[in-house]
């Protein structure tokens, strides 16, 4: 599990309490973590600049954090700390940040704990499914007089002062790319006034605490809950997907655990308790981590199971078959969310890593959900004699022949621009391959053998799983003419 960082965040508001604006930054898209989508402005906790000393408290510091944040990211002050600053007094506090931090925490040691315009609201813990967790004290600011909001030219490339349904509409419409927990936020926003918005968001985070699931949204349309299952390390959970408005469908309950099914069954019945209706399970492949809940989920809610043929033959019995799904079947979603009609699924047959393999591609907002074809938390595993890289190879490259825009992974956070993603695995593959090919020789050497020159840079801890794709590798260079196999290992042709 990864380690869980702190940080803070600002909704920096103005306007009326009944009919508020917030400011929303947009983050550059190489940026690791949410890059390219709408957040609040903030950042991580800085031991050195948030703590005066020893003794203060973790509170009292992600306050500290979140004024020193929204300085460097958007230049503002006087909102936080209630006294007027001038632009230059600002760049040069900005100045000691970065050149004489010792300056910057005097300053903020003339403030002591007195920070009475920033009002701490609620915090989130990123879900674990996520490869960067961050628990997140979220504040509240008023922008104060004519102080006016200016991003900087490092990590954000674009803000704005947004009507919080406004936001909302332009994420529905697939204008705008919001990161989960803040279009959670605004949904909240855009129903209630700012003072009421505390209480209910409050409220919201207890139900995570307890165990509710995030309602984990990238792209209109697609829930993602991330579901413990018995995968292959670093991953622990496989996504589970519902997909849809009214008509809803069911991509792949993976775990076995009944504790986290009766999660996913709480938000199944919440989803049905306003109105909609649950038409099917579809499953991308039969492996064990992405069926283990299929035979319950199916007799709970009476619904059939589509996947492809192979698969039925693949999975355990108990569940209510439904007609199987072929390359290029349209599944009918109804109506968007932004009322676009026409609105389906296309099935895509990727086999390579499973021969049952299906993809499901969004015909209104490009998002693709592809299962075990790519991860954004490691590589993918081609297990001969199942699994054959060149066929595997050839799926990604019908992939890129779809517009795709956000890709849903079956395990680790959705990717917002997933051709881009396909195509670094497919730029991997090639290097890997070409590793291969100079780690062998004229004389014959075992996997063994090869396995330390060509993945060098993972951990002997992943070898078993190594070897196997190394094998697919040498397979499909066997195949090729260029290596063939002896009694006593690979070696060129």
């Amino acid at each position: 599990m990864s380690k869980i960082r702190f940080a803070s965040t600002v909704i920096l508001s103005r306007g009326a309490d009944n009919d508020p604006e917030v400011f929303l930054t947009k983050r550059a898209p190489e940026l690791k973590f949410f890059g390219g989508y709408w957040v609040f402005p903030g950042g991580n906790l800085n031991k050195n600049l948030d703590y005066l000393d020893e003794n203060d408290s973790l509170d009292l510091a992600l306050v500290r954090c979140a004024v020193r944040e929204i300085l460097e990211e958007i230049d503002i002050l006087s909102s936080t700390l209630g006294k007027t600053f001038s632009k230059e007094e600002k760049q040069n506090l900005k100045t000691n940040l970065k050149d004489s931090p010792q300056k910057w925490t005097e300053f903020l040691a003339a403030f002591g704990a007195d920070f009475d315009y920033v009002n701490p609201v609620f915090r989130i813990t990123t879900p674990p499914f996520v490869p960067t967790r961050f628990d997140t004290q979220f504040m509240h600011v008023r922008l104060i007089g004519d102080e006016t909001p200016e991003i900087d030219d490092y990590e954000l490339v674009d803000g704005s002062f947004m009507k919080p349904q406004a936001a909302v509409d332009a994420w529905e419409s697939g204008d705008m790319d919001i990161a989960p927990p803040v279009l959670f936020l605004l949904r909240i926003l855009a129903e209630h006034s700012l003072s009421s918005f505390m209480s209910h968001a409050i409220e919201e985070t207890r139900q995570l605490d307890n165990g509710r699931l995030h309602r984990v949204y990238f792209s209109p349309g697609i829930f993602m809950a991330p579901l413990l299952t018995p995968t292959l390390p670093p991953a622990t959970t496989t996504n589970t997907l519902i997909v849809g408005t009214k008509k809803l469908f069911i991509i792949d309950p993976a775990t076995p655990d009944e504790s986290e099914q009766a999660r996913l069954f709480e938000k199944m019945d919440a989803m049905i308790g306003e109105g909609s209706t649950f038409e099917a399970i579809l499953l991308t492949h039969h492996h064990i981590d992405h069926v283990g809940a299929v035979n319950a989920v199916s007799q709970r809610y009476q619904i059939p199971v589509r996947a492809h043929e192979e698969c039925y033959k693949r999975i355990e019995s108990g569940y209510i078959k439904g007609q199987p799904l072929q390359d290029g079947d349209q599944i009918d979603l109804g109506i968007a969310l932004d009322g676009s009609s026409d609105w389906h699924l296309t099935v895509v047959h990727t086999p390579g890593h499973a021969v049952d393999h299906l993809c499901y591609l969004d015909s209104r907002y490009h998002a693709a959900i592809v299962g075990d074809m790519l991860s954004t938390i490691s590589t993918i595993l081609i297990d001969p004699p199942e699994g054959h890289m060149q066929t595997y190879l050839d799926s990604l490259h019908k992939l890129l022949t779809y517009p795709i825009k956000t890709l849903y992974p079956a395990h680790g956070p959705a990717n917002r621009d997933g051709a881009a993603l396909i195509r670094q695995y497919l730029q991997h593959r090639k290097e890997r391959e070409k590793a291969v090919i100079d780690a062998l020789t004229s004389e014959a050497q075992s996997i063994d053998e090869l396995l330390p020159k060509i993945y060098d840079d993972v951990p002997e801890a992943v070898y078993p799983v190594a070897s196997r794709s190394l094998l697919a590798g040498l397979i499909k260079l066997e195949e090729e003419a260029i290596c063939k196999k002896s009694q006593q290992g690979w070696l060129l042709k």
